[in-house]
């Protein structure tokens, strides 16, 4: 049951249309922007994946070194301690690497359809030890303190989630990891609940349990505890695999609204919506038995690793949710849903 009402310009944003941020990289994607409001404009904090120009025979990537700078590691396609058989992460001698490094750029919009780039607003690019492999799938929650930013933080030691927190888009504070390998997906609530701060957050555990989604509470966004898991993959349905958080949950009269991603054996990935209740979010009220949002259209379905659909970024007016989603792993586009639509369709 796709309920999506795909914006007539999609895609909004394709590889093509930035240059690249580092010298001698190309653009490959443009993934899974935030989104937020600021000087009365529209903006997208993008995910842009970047690697050097392939040379046939070889493989070549992006990584920092321990002097924070970009440092090209190349591999024979051929090597027999080679594994390249999934376009975003190899292997060789038993070590994971991401095949693109990633990092946050800003992008505004009056109209929510045209973006352009304000170079006064400079990118945002990994930092330290846990952030090598780059950062990315950036959720932006505006709250009254200023915009929280949590990312997924990629280094040879794991998957976590950082925390920056800004103002202006100009002067950044660091706060560093907040939740350690492996979990990713973390979506903060832009208000406090009970004199807590909330989020969502996904750990992983494919020994046991699996890629589910958390909640947990705080009272500085810094120190999180009374974790609960709040949902998890569902056997034989579209998130049978896994499950992650979107962006920040959006206040109804009948709960907060999430809406999350899910994918099954197959890596296909779809939306759909949790409703939680207002005063306990670990209480989940009602969930989609059917995705909101598949992948139909061809640029959904084809591109640097396809048929998916993935959103960590909206903004609400009125009754109407407008999502700005990754597709097929490479360009951005926009989507339109009603509030009361999806309330209706939970169950």
């Amino acid at each position: 049951m796709d309920i999506a009402k795909r914006f007539s310009q999609n895609p909004l944003l394709r590889p093509s249309d930035l240059k690249p941020g580092i010298d001698g990289m190309e653009i490959v994607c443009l993934l899974n922007p935030g989104v937020f409001k600021f000087k009365g404009k529209i903006w997208l904090l993008l995910r842009v994946a970047e690697r050097p120009k392939q040379v046939q025979g070889k493989i070549s990537f992006p990584v920092y070194n321990e002097q924070g700078e970009i440092k090209i590691l190349n591999f024979d396609k051929d090597d027999p301690q080679l594994d390249a058989s999934d376009p975003r992460v190899i292997n060789y001698k038993g070590k994971d690497y991401l095949t693109t490094l990633s990092y946050l750029r800003l992008v505004w919009s009056d109209d929510g359809i045209n973006f352009h780039e304000d170079e006064n607003y400079p990118p945002i690019f990994g930092k330290g030890e846990l952030e090598t492999f780059g950062i990315e799938d950036c959720r932006v929650a505006t709250t009254e303190e200023g915009f929280n930013l949590t990312f997924t933080a990629v280094s040879e030691f794991g998957v976590g989630v950082g925390l920056i927190r800004t103002k202006d888009w100009i002067n950044y504070s660091r706060e560093g990891m907040i939740f350690s390998p492996h979990n990713k997906d973390c979506a903060i609530f832009e208000e406090k609940i009970n004199g807590n701060y909330y989020a969502l957050h996904r750990p992983s555990s494919p020994e046991l349990g699996g890629n589910y989604i958390w909640i947990a509470q705080s009272p500085d966004l810094l120190h999180w505890g009374n974790h609960k898991c709040i949902a998890t993959s569902r056997p034989d349905m579209w998130d049978s695999a896994r499950v992650g958080a979107g962006a920040a949950p959006i206040k109804t009269e009948k709960g907060w609204l999430e809406i999350y991603h899910g994918a099954n054996s197959n890596h296909r990935y779809c939306l759909g919506a949790l409703l939680l209740d207002i005063d306990d979010p670990s209480i989940v009220l009602a969930r989609s038995i059917e995705p909101i949002m598949e992948p139909l259209e061809p640029y959904e379905q084809t591109g640097f690793f396809g048929n998916v659909v993935f959103t960590n970024g909206h903004y609400v007016k009125g009754d109407d949710i407008y999502i700005y989603y990754g597709a097929s792993d490479e360009v951005i586009c926009g989507a339109k849903f009603s509030i009361s639509e999806i309330l209706s369709s939970l169950t």
